[in-house]
């Protein structure tokens, strides 16, 4: 019984991973190979290459507006995203490293590579690092203004990816993953620690 049962999750676990890279070669295919997004090139590369100036100028504007006006909730958002970045980056690197996926267009000869891109693939440093600044930013201002435009760029960043052939699209859900997290994590402990900072000593002590 406990061989038939090891066997079957055996089977399990391989038509799932089998169905899973099946779904993310279609995908890639899709919008690499068979031209599906061919003329949006330049589109594409303009969000991948021009997402470090998000990922620098977005805190770097908040810390700057922040000292200037004095505005401590802007000075808090500006370290904290600074903080998500840090975390997101330090994280994926540890994953590519551990994981070390080889890129699309290294293993498939039909994906097109139209940007740069090397190292390993999984998990999308661009998509993590988009992510984590837009989840940064819309956990210190919930508002649907910058909601919005936080997550239409680093989506648009993570597709970018795909199309430009050099990531497949589990790495840029991982990526997405690891950056939303990361921000996550990085608020909430920073608000916890700000909370006990300035909590009140109990009488007495």
């Amino acid at each position: 019984m406990k061989t038939l049962l090891f066997a079957g999750c055996l089977f399990f676990a391989f038509s799932t991973r089998t169905a899973a890279q099946s779904i993310d070669y279609d995908l890639l295919e899709e919008w690499n190979i068979e031209n599906h997004t061919r003329g949006m090139e330049n589109t594409f590369r303009f969000f991948s290459n021009n997402n470090v100036f998000f990922l620098i100028g977005a805190p770097v504007f908040m810390l700057g507006d922040g000292y200037i006006s004095d505005d401590k909730k802007m000075i808090t958002a500006g370290k904290n995203a600074l903080i998500s970045l840090g975390v997101s980056t330090a994280v994926t690197w540890a994953l590519k490293n551990s994981i070390r996926r080889e890129r699309p267009f290294e293993r498939y000869p039909s994906v097109v590579k139209l940007s740069s891109g090397g190292g390993y693939s999984f998990p999308s440093g661009h998509t993590s690092s988009a992510f984590a600044m837009a989840t940064s930013i819309s956990m210190s201002y919930p508002k649907w203004y910058v909601i919005a435009p936080c997550y239409l760029w680093a989506g648009t960043v993570g597709v970018s990816r795909i199309v430009l052939g050099v990531h497949y699209p589990s790495d840029v859900l991982a990526g997405a993953i690891v950056g939303m997290g990361s921000a996550y994590v990085t608020n909430r402990a920073n608000r916890w620690l700000h909370r006990n900072r300035h909590a009140v000593p109990a009488a007495g002590q």
